[in-house]
């Protein structure tokens, strides 16, 4: 938890307060929707969709809460109608709530995909241990280089988080190809390649934004990059993949509906 800069503009604050508010209206929206559509796959694949809606519900409650917090941090006032005028209230922003979110959520991502990809029960076991293990380490070795200023122990701590990162995002993008090879439609190996590549994407938005405050940028406008950055990264990797896996279920439970595919 890093104290706040001083002097942040309204476009500032209201920049991030609105970005913190897109990611509650599109994680609690896409929680309602995943759920709704349980009923409409087949049995084999609501694990992995209920684990999207886990995903996105865990990422609501932690929104909510950095929402609160940034509300908190601060006093938005027009004085005589003029502009408004934003003021540090003295209340911690923390956004530790983000890694949080994070640490449970990262792996869940990771064992959603491997689930809906329906994969040998031997094979699916060990990836979800090796990818979780390997993305939540990602995580908590992320954290202590993101509430420090010294912009050396940042980048310790970003290139230790990268090893991990490396290894998950090599799996995706050259580990699995084979497996979504296989998938029993054209539309579902389209289908399960886009949900790998946009998690390839997402990813490697977050450490650039990590990288944010470790080029040159400092104060408010580093803040506001940095958490809407993050929201907007989050609703990719999260909401929009979970719209994917959403896709993925249905098109293989239509497949094996109709006799084109046998169910293990």
């Amino acid at each position: 938890m890093a104290p706040l800069p001083d002097g942040f503009s309204y476009a500032e604050w209201n920049a991030t307060y609105n970005g913190l508010s897109f990611g509650i209206a599109a994680m609690g929206s896409a929680t309602i929707f995943f759920w709704l559509q349980l009923p409409n796959v087949t049995k084999s694949y609501r694990t992995a969709l209920t684990i999207t809606g886990i995903v996105t519900l865990i990422a609501t409650y932690h929104y909510i809460r950095i929402f609160n917090s940034w509300s908190e941090a601060f006093t938005v006032a027009s004085k005589d109608g003029g502009d408004y005028e934003v003021k540090l209230t003295g209340a911690p922003f923390n956004d530790g709530y983000r890694y949080v979110d994070w640490l449970l959520t990262v792996p869940l991502l990771l064992i959603e995909l491997i689930l809906v990809m329906k994969l040998p029960q031997a094979e699916t076991v060990s990836l979800s241990w090796k990818l979780g293990l390997a993305s939540a380490l990602m995580v908590a070795l992320g954290y202590p280089g993101e509430i420090q200023e010294d912009l050396a122990v940042r980048w310790f701590w970003w290139c230790l988080s990268m090893i991990p990162f490396c290894y998950v995002v090599f799996t995706l993008a050259v580990g699995l190809a084979e497996a979504t090879s296989k998938q029993p439609s054209p539309a579902a190996a389209s289908l399960a390649s886009a949900a790998r590549y946009l998690t390839v994407f997402s990813w490697l938005t977050y450490p650039f934004v990590y990288m944010v405050k470790s080029v040159g940028l400092a104060g408010p406008a580093a803040t506001m990059y940095e958490q809407v950055g993050y929201s907007i990264a989050d609703v990719m990797a999260k909401a929009v993949f979970g719209v994917l896996i959403w896709a993925l279920a249905a098109e293989k439970s239509a497949v094996e509906e109709s006799g084109k595919l046998l169910p293990n």
